[in-house]
């Protein structure tokens, strides 16, 4: 049996010298509803190299010309590339080691995926799987940032079942014979990184797949996080693919998707809910919600700027939860065309941001376990639409390994 789901990547990073702090920057979906800290990471950054001038941060989608912003972040790409700026650091995986200011370890690997092996839709039988819902509509404006682009720059955190720790864990206990490919603080709070060399491959697809035959239905990874954005790039290869001839469709380096892989029982993943805020409610809103839910559970609130702080009652079971609060949100939004709704990571942001907005409504959401999302996703179900965020916001992925997706 050939294990083809993953395949070898040929990575790009900077070249030597290159301010690494400046050059790595967070994820372009966090912090939507914050855009100082994109001002702030702007003007710390300048003009050096670095993936901000290669990104479109969602903070900015209103306040530019969307269409202007892609035009130049693919010239600063087609720049980079052609001053030498990013090099091929040859055919490996990546072993990454990320700490961040909550002081949690996150081991994961970075490999590429073949988006062949990949669906988010219900129904599909397929070895990687979305864990929540993917809004289509979300696809579009991503798949226009990335159709013409030369390389990509991945977010997306994919989580494989290893409870006895059989295939990261035993890397980074002789991580000191690897060579060592950087070394850094992480900007804006986002604590520090080192990424190791991993040259022998082989070994490593070999473990992947003992482990995965055996493992949830033929179910290899689930999307922890990214999931529009892997869902962009299967979007970009469907598109592409009918163009290229068999023979072309099967090497060409857009339908192997970059990702780092994460054992879900790594000490350092831990889901962070995802909590709620709806802009321009009116005053029936919270009534509606509360007498919605019941239940013993104690773990949600909703927060008003003039009435503070009230309980809600909602089930124990969490994706119940979820279910019961994003649909009557989804439909409250339909029928109240002037309302919005922004989905935040931290409670403290969640409270900075509703206290500072009228006529809004914050809900704090539950945590999900972890122990049965593979259990879980494997039944062909999927979580409503942020569920849940492995890790705070500051402890999301950073742009920093690149790979080609020009044939």
């Amino acid at each position: 049996m050939s294990f083809t789901t993953i395949r070898v990547p040929h990575i790009l990073l900077p070249k030597k010298g290159t301010d690494m702090t400046a050059y790595a920057v967070i994820a372009c979906d966090q912090f939507t509803s914050q855009k100082k800290y994109w001002d702030d990471l702007k003007q710390m950054i300048g003009d050096k190299p670095s993936t901000f001038h290669m990104i479109f941060p969602e903070a900015y989608l209103e306040s530019f010309d969307n269409k202007q912003y892609i035009k130049e972040i693919n010239k600063n790409i087609e720049q980079y590339l052609a001053n030498g700026i990013l090099e091929d650091i040859g055919p490996c995986f990546i072993l990454v080691e990320r700490t961040t200011a909550y002081n949690t370890r996150r081991l994961g690997l970075i490999l590429a995926i073949d988006l062949e092996d990949y669906s988010y839709k219900r129904g599909t039988k397929c070895s990687i799987k979305a864990s929540e819902a993917t809004i289509e509509e979300r696809i579009p404006p991503r798949l226009e940032i990335r159709q013409d682009a030369p390389i990509e720059l991945p977010h997306t955190l994919l989580l494989f079942d290893d409870p006895n720790k059989t295939i990261v864990e035993p890397l980074y206990e002789k991580k000191m014979s690897l060579p060592l490919l950087y070394d850094f603080d992480l900007n804006q709070n986002g604590g520090h990184i080192r990424g190791y060399k991993i040259e022998d491959t082989k070994t490593i697809i070999d473990l992947f797949e003992q482990l995965c035959i055996k493992n949830n239905n033929g179910l290899n990874f689930i999307v922890g996080d990214g999931n529009h954005s892997l869902a962009t790039a299967k979007a970009h290869w469907e598109k592409l693919k009918v163009q290229l001839s068999p023979r072309e469709q099967e090497n060409h380096p857009a339908r192997f998707a970059l990702v780092e892989a994460n054992n879900v029982y790594d000490e350092g993943i831990n889901f962070e809910p995802i909590h709620r805020i709806i802009y321009h409610v009116d005053p029936n809103f919270e009534k509606k919600l509360q007498k919605l839910c019941d239940g013993p559970s104690r773990e949600c609130y909703i927060f008003d700027k003039i009435n503070g702080k009230k309980v809600i009652k909602t089930p124990l079971n969490v994706a119940n939860t979820y279910k019961i609060i994003q649909t009557f949100i989804d439909e409250y939004l339909q029928n109240n065309p002037q309302s919005s709704v922004d989905y935040i990571h931290d409670e403290s942001s969640l409270l900075n941001i509703a206290k500072q907005k009228s006529n809004s409504v914050a809900i704090k959401m539950p945590a999900l376990g972890k122990n049965d999302i593979f259990a879980f996703v494997s039944q062909d179900a999927v979580l409503p639409r942020k569920s849940f965020s492995m890790g705070h916001a500051s402890e999301k992925r950073y742009y920093l390994e690149a790979k080609s997706i020009r044939g």
